[in-house]
Order: C-alpha cells, then structure tokens, then sequence
C-alpha cells in the first residue's frame, strides 16, 4: 500500500508478517529484493483506448482497454490500491496488470476514485465513485463491445477491500447512504492481498499505511460507527453471493496468507464460493507486475472468473 521499495520493504513486510500475523517466513527471504510501488508504477503498458469519465470530479475516470478479439468481451474492473490515499497510488499502479488482462482476451476498466485526503472522498464519496464507475460500464456497453454478463471485479490491496465491496453492495440497506438501486451484478471477485475485514485491518493501520486510514475512511472506530463497519467491511457483508479467489503472498505484510484465510474461511462458512492462493516467494506488489512469480495465479484467477471468448 504505502510507498516503500528496497531493504525498508523488505523487512518490513517480514517483520510485520512474522509478528502480526504468526506466519512463519524463511529466513532465506530475508535476501529477497521485492517489488515497490514505484517498481510497479515504471512496468511499460499500452496506452488505453479510452479514457471516459464517469462524474465530474477529476478523478472520477477509467481507462478502458479493449482485446482484439472480434464479438462481445467479458470485463473486469481493475480497482488500485495505496491506503485509500492519493498520494500512494493512482491508477497507473495496475496499468500494467489491466493491458495484459487484455491482452488474455479480458476487457479491462481501469478506474480511478476519490479518497481520504481527497475533497468529497472517504465516506460515503469513495464508495459511491466505485459504485458509479462499475455502473458506467452499461454507458460504455453502449458503444464498445462489452459483455455485461461477464463482468468481474479485480482489486489489489485497498483496491481490492472496495472490489469485494462492490460485489456486495447488492446487500446495502436502501436506507445506507452508499446504497444506489439497480447495481451493476458482478460475478467474480478477484482479492490481491486484500484486507477483507476492515475491523481487524485497523488495529495495524498506522504500521502499514503510516496513519489511520480506515477510521478516516469510515469516520471512526467499530465502535463509534458500527453500521458503517457493516455497510463497508467486506467480512460483515459476506455472504456476497459470488465467487471470490484471494491471492495472498507469503512475504505480504499488508494481508498476510493467514488473515487470507480467515477471510476465506468465513466466506466459506456463510455460503460463499471462496478459495485462497498463496503465492511463495513474494510480497505486497508482485501480483501487479505481469511475468512476475504471482502472475501466474492472478492471470489463472481472472479466466477462471470472466473466461476470455474462444
């Protein structure tokens, strides 16, 4: 999530991951050299087809990606990380990612959205700019070859807590100032260490993301605000009534295989079709870059989800 790169990554994703969590990590990972955020941000990527706003803020657009492929094409709406703060990542950070889901046969709709330390984002604004941009996809479909029956969700990191949200905001009370009628349905999502449970999330936010990013994302504590804890937290949404693939990454210190688990567990328990992947030898940015060791799952993951046209 937070811009960090070389050694002072590296050992914080072990630290965090061998005391937060209880995973135990080889000491032979301690040598790894990981990617960063900036690593990510350097990885060439086609230009998009098209840039289409969704609302009439700056930041409420999307890069739309189109394969070459003749007939209607499944979509997946690609949601950046980076703490739910601007400055941490934007949507260059899964550029690379979305042109080669593209490249697989797999429309891709990269967005962008208000956050925290963004005038109008937090709650409810970052929410309801990621429930309009999925539903702009009926405008796009208008114009681009789009299969709007095959429409999944791939989000990493924070990105992919508001990935799993969108899924669920079919739950949504009408009385929830996040509620919108008539959403988008989504059929899969795809989670790349992703904190799905924004409660437990809190109690290391300063550590991993250098200040309290989601009880400014949500206004307060569990305590303080409960029914937005249960209008935001993927975990207290569940079930959400698709299938869900988490990739996790044994060196991730922001969700760590174990926390994956658990996640998975209670989807699972609640009724939803859920599994986990856990990629060895990895931390927090290898599922963004293509060719890298977790490549293979995430690719593996979004066509098992939105299988590309024959």
């Amino acid at each position: 999530m937070r811009r960090r790169r070389g050694s002072d990554l590296i050992m914080r994703s072990l630290l965090l991951a061998i005391i937060v969590s209880g995973t135990v990590v080889p000491a032979c990972l301690a040598d790894t050299h990981y990617l960063g955020v900036d690593d990510i941000n350097a990885l060439p990527s086609a230009p998009a087809d098209v840039r289409y706003a969704y609302g009439t803020d700056p930041v409420q657009f999307g890069d739309l990606r189109l394969p070459k492929s003749a007939g209607l094409q499944p979509i997946a709406v690609v949601i950046h990380g980076g703490c739910w703060i601007e400055r941490y990542a934007d949507l260059q950070n899964t550029a690379a990612l979305a042109d080669a889901l593209r490249r697989e046969g797999i429309a891709t709709w990269n967005i962008e959205y208000r956050r925290n330390d963004q005038a109008g984002g937090g709650w409810p604004g970052t929410f309801l700019d990621v429930a309009h941009a999925v539903d702009a996809l009926r405008d796009l479909a208008k114009r681009y070859p789009l299969d709007l029956n095959r429409v999944i969700v791939i989000g990493h990191s924070a990105g992919g807590q508001l990935a799993l949200w969108a899924a669920a905001r079919h739950r949504l009370p009408k009385s929830s100032p996040l509620f919108l009628p008539n959403p988008l349905p989504i059929k899969g999502v795809v989670a790349l260490g992703t904190p799905g449970d924004l409660a437990r999330f809190r109690l290391k936010e300063r550590e991993v993301c250098g200040e309290a990013v989601v009880t400014d994302l949500l206004g307060g504590s569990p305590q303080q605000v409960p029914e937005r804890y249960a209008q935001a937290s993927p975990v207290e949404m569940l079930p959400l009534g698709v299938p869900q693939i988490f990739v996790t990454a044994v060196a991730d210190f922001v969700e760590t295989p174990r926390e994956g688990a658990a996640y998975v567990a209670a989807a699972r328990k609640a009724g939803d079709q859920a599994e986990q992947k856990v990629v060895p030898d990895a931390g927090h940015f290898e599922y963004l870059a293509p060719g890298s060791i977790a490549w293979p799952a995430v690719r593996a993951a979004a066509r098992a989800l939105a299988p590309p046209r024959p």
